[in-house]
């Protein structure tokens, strides 16, 4: 009995242990030896069960790394508050509806932190109804049905996922935000930090981005 589950860490482990390598770019390139996000953890879950059986949420190993150190510090600084991640890619790369993005396992989608009326925080209401919080809209001060975003939690989540990187030789390329709600992300105590240091676009993108921040990380990859 021994014998065969040491047999079976030793196949397994090498495969897991691989990095991954993202050939082109976010709109058009693919990805080897990709890695799958953590179904969850202490303060965070994945937004569909459905959907990782899909196989959509892998990602480059550097950029699983980056996410789950960035889980980490948040569940020490903000131990009450709980955070969800959507889509990211398949685990070799490769186009994917809607997106346009999330093609070389460099780009993720987390979606907002929320809170309830009783201003507890509660994970981002994902289902098919709401077509797994995609159809979810939040109105200009941020609320949405039950719930509205918590600005202080997304700002915390924005830098904690910005000194990861940092601290793994990377960066944050862009975070794509919707342009009319970012003032209340700049008037929480993490505004300045993330005016200059992360790169936010004003020009609205070609969906609202309100429900979901989009997120993609600067590693170096391979010509596609």
């Amino acid at each position: 009995m021994k014998l065969c589950l040491m047999a079976i860490l030793f196949n397994v482990l090498p495969i897991n242990a691989q990095e991954s390598t993202c050939y082109g770019t976010s709109q058009n390139g693919r990805l080897e030896n990709g890695v799958k996000l953590p179904v969850s953890g202490k303060n965070f879950i994945s937004y569909s069960r459905d959907k990782e059986i899909q196989s959509r949420t892998y990602v480059h190993s550097l950029v699983k790394k980056i996410v789950v150190e960035s889980y980490d510090t948040l569940a020490q600084t903000y131990p009450k508050k709980l955070f969800k991640y959507a889509e990211t890619g398949f685990k070799n790369g490769g186009g994917f509806e809607p997106h346009k993005t999330h093609q070389n396992g460099l780009s993720i989608d987390f979606m907002v932190p929320v809170v309830d009326k009783n201003n507890d925080s509660i994970y981002f209401p994902t289902n098919r109804e709401n077509h797994y919080g995609y159809d979810v809209e939040f109105d200009e001060f941020g609320g949405s049905q039950n719930f509205r975003i918590d600005f202080n939690s997304l700002g915390a989540h924005i830098v904690s996922l910005h000194k990861a990187a940092v601290q793994n030789d990377s960066e944050l390329w862009r975070i794509i935000f919707a342009p009319d709600l970012q003032s209340k992300l700049y008037q929480t105590k993490y505004g300045d930090y993330i005016k200059k240091n992360i790169y936010i676009p004003t020009k609205q993108s070609w969906v609202r981005h309100d429900e979901h921040i989009h997120v993609d990380f600067k590693i170096k990859c391979e010509a596609n």
